[in-house]
């Protein structure tokens, strides 16, 4: 009997610094959310106040991961794209793209750092909890 494709999600919710470097940076942070769709793939939303052109500026991101190994527990690497958008001194969007590293995506928590492009070059660092399906096996 096939699983319906909400008892395969897994929910993340976490914190994240983000810095954008470009002429001019923006530099915040903010609470992160995320759905994964089975081991790979994963839809996150960030949402960061700070700062830029030392004004108060908003960015929020939608991405898209693609994560190499989405049940270790070890440190992985995984891809992004998506876009984003600043609401501020500069209203603009972009597209992102790079790729982060995480401690321990197959885990209940865990660090992850991201470098990549959009609006600049991007990079974070955040924290991350996790809630797995009951059925749900992580590898070392």
């Amino acid at each position: 009997m096939a699983t319906p494709l909400g008892a395969q999600t897994i929910k993340e919710w976490g914190i994240q610094a983000l810095g954008a470097l470009a002429d001019p940076a923006f530099v915040g942070g903010g609470p992160y959310g995320a759905l994964r769709f089975g081991d790979r793939t994963r839809a996150a939303v960030t949402l960061n106040p700070g700062v830029q052109d030392g004004q108060f500026a908003f960015r929020g991101e939608l991405l898209g991961h693609f994560l190499l190994n989405g049940r270790s527990k070890r440190p992985q690497v995984y891809a992004l794209a998506g876009v984003a958008g600043v609401a501020g001194a500069t209203g603009r969007g972009w597209l992102v793209m790079g790729a982060g590293l995480e401690a321990s995506p197959g885990g209940r928590s865990g660090w992850a750092l991201e470098l990549g492009v959009g609006g600049g070059v991007r990079v974070s660092a955040g924290f991350r909890w996790r809630r797995f399906p009951p059925t749900w096996v992580p590898t070392q």
